[in-house]
């Protein structure tokens, strides 16, 4: 094969994957449309509506380390590949669930979920991988283009397979089994090169010594509060605009909007990060998310108020999100990618989790008003975390403490 041959083969490659992305990602905005919804129609306690977001994130959370070990031993392809499978056991289930009427059924939809939702997680790692170096920004920029393709395409599948079925939302799972086999078909087409024998029997340093650098500390917190107090807000958004009177449509859309905020500005953070260094990105990202919920507690309460809000929130936790990702990357070495990003996975999606199944308990409890107040102490905590971090690395020791 001719180099020009080899370079269109690999941009094929990214291009396939970024499809699995986009697909993937639709999965993900369609079902975070609907589950509350399901949840609070199904359980028996209100308060119990969002358990079976939450368990979809503890399945992310116990998932992620293993996955990463997996695709360092075997390969990306075979452990996406898994989780596209896992995608159509949880369409399936999730539409029987959904026609049975069947809460604790639809909770058991949650694992499967969670599992292909791991998936997601590596695509622009493989993209990355898969990529030669003069491409690779672009490849990463390609995938993560996904997400906005999914800010339109999965709450407008949740829209139009609403009522595809007699029972209500039952079609977008049918949506979901769907879109998980066409990743599936994408990804046998696809050519991932496989780990080499250095990075599959090397482990590096050990995880106690890698978790106690600071750069670590801080980048797993900003990542963490970052995407639980962005899924605090987020998941009980679409219960509290109906209870406001708002119809789902407008739910959705906001959602869309939110998700917008989430993935669009993914095609130039990473230059805002080179231009102004990634320990002030990180900053205005918590500044944003502090800015939705005062947009939340003083706003009117109408449909464009809660656009504004999630897009703040979106583009906030993009800035933290990606942030945060990329001062991870100061932390290990290429031998001990797959425990540290393991670990932060893990920690971040059990924060995720722990957001899920509190969110609904708290807005039944409290209301809409208190979930954003909730949201700020931990955010004012990042800001406070980053200005010692910012000081400690002026001051010379990090130089010392991290060579």
């Amino acid at each position: 094969m001719s180099p020009a041959e080899a370079a269109k083969h690999r941009r094929r490659n990214v291009f396939l994957l970024a499809l699995c992305q986009a697909a993937g990602m639709s999965n993900a905005t369609l079902m975070l449309s609907v589950t509350a919804l399901v949840g609070a129609k199904l359980a028996p306690d209100i308060r119990l509506a969002t358990l079976p977001l939450a368990l979809q994130w503890l399945a992310v959370m116990l998932l992620a380390t293993p996955a990463a070990f997996l695709m360092k031993h075997h390969g990306r392809r075979l452990g996406l590949s898994l989780s596209a499978g896992f995608g159509i056991v949880a369409g399936l289930l999730g539409a029987w669930a959904i026609s049975a009427e069947s809460f604790l059924l639809f909770c058991l939809t949650s694992l499967p979920f969670g599992a292909s939702a791991v998936g997601v997680l590596f695509y622009r790692f493989a993209a990355a991988e898969v990529a030669d170096e003069a491409f690779k920004s672009r490849a990463i920029s390609l995938v993560l283009a996904g997400g906005v393709i999914a800010a339109v395409l999965g709450p407008e599948l949740a829209k139009r397979s609403k009522d595809l079925l007699e029972a209500t939302f039952a079609g977008g799972y049918l949506m979901i089994a769907l879109l998980s086999l066409v990743i599936l078909l994408l990804l046998q087409f696809t050519t991932i090169p496989k780990p080499d024998e250095t990075e599959r029997s090397q482990g590096g340093r050990p995880m106690l010594e890698l978790a106690r650098q600071p750069v670590f500390i801080v980048a797993v917190l900003c990542a963490l509060i970052g995407y639980g107090t962005m899924n605090l807000v987020m998941t009980v958004t679409p219960p509290a605009m109906i209870g406001k009177g708002h119809p789902f449509d407008s739910a959705a859309l906001v959602i869309q909007w939110h998700v917008l905020g989430m993935y669009a500005p993914s095609f130039f953070t990473g230059h805002v990060i080179a231009r102004l260094g990634v320990l002030r990105v990180l900053f205005t990202g918590a500044v944003l998310m502090l800015g939705c919920t005062a947009v939340n507690l003083l706003g009117a309460g109408d449909v464009w108020t809660f656009a504004a809000a999630l897009v703040l929130l979106g583009v906030g936790w993009n800035f933290l999100f990606v942030g945060g990702t990329t001062l991870l990357t100061e932390s290990y070495r290429p031998e001990e990618k797959a425990k540290v990003q393991g670990m932060n996975e893990f920690l971040v999606w059990g924060t995720v989790a722990c957001t899920s199944l509190s969110a609904g308990a708290l807005h039944n409890a409290a209301g809409w008003g208190a979930i954003n107040v909730a949201a700020i102490p931990p955010l004012a905590g990042v800001l406070l975390a980053l200005a010692l971090f910012a000081r400690y690395r002026r001051s010379g020791k990090a130089a010392a403490a991290e060579a």
